[in-house]
């Protein structure tokens, strides 16, 4: 395991600098909150025109 996990593009970074990028990284990754299993839906929220009946009420919801 030689490769570093972190690499400098462009230009020099000096030990101190890497650290301190790091550093922030890391902070920020345990800063952000786990994320959740969200439930699936059970319908979908957009309809298919071409599976939908042919007349809607005008006062339907739907």
């Amino acid at each position: 395991m030689n490769t570093p996990d972190i690499r400098v593009e462009k230009g020099h970074a000096e030990p101190e600098e890497v650290a301190a990028i790091t550093a922030v990284l890391l902070a920020r990754a345990a800063a952000r909150p786990a994320p959740t299993a969200h439930r699936a839906r059970a319908r979908a929220g957009w309809r298919r025109l071409e599976r939908e009946r042919g007349f809607r009420a005008p006062h339907s919801w739907r």
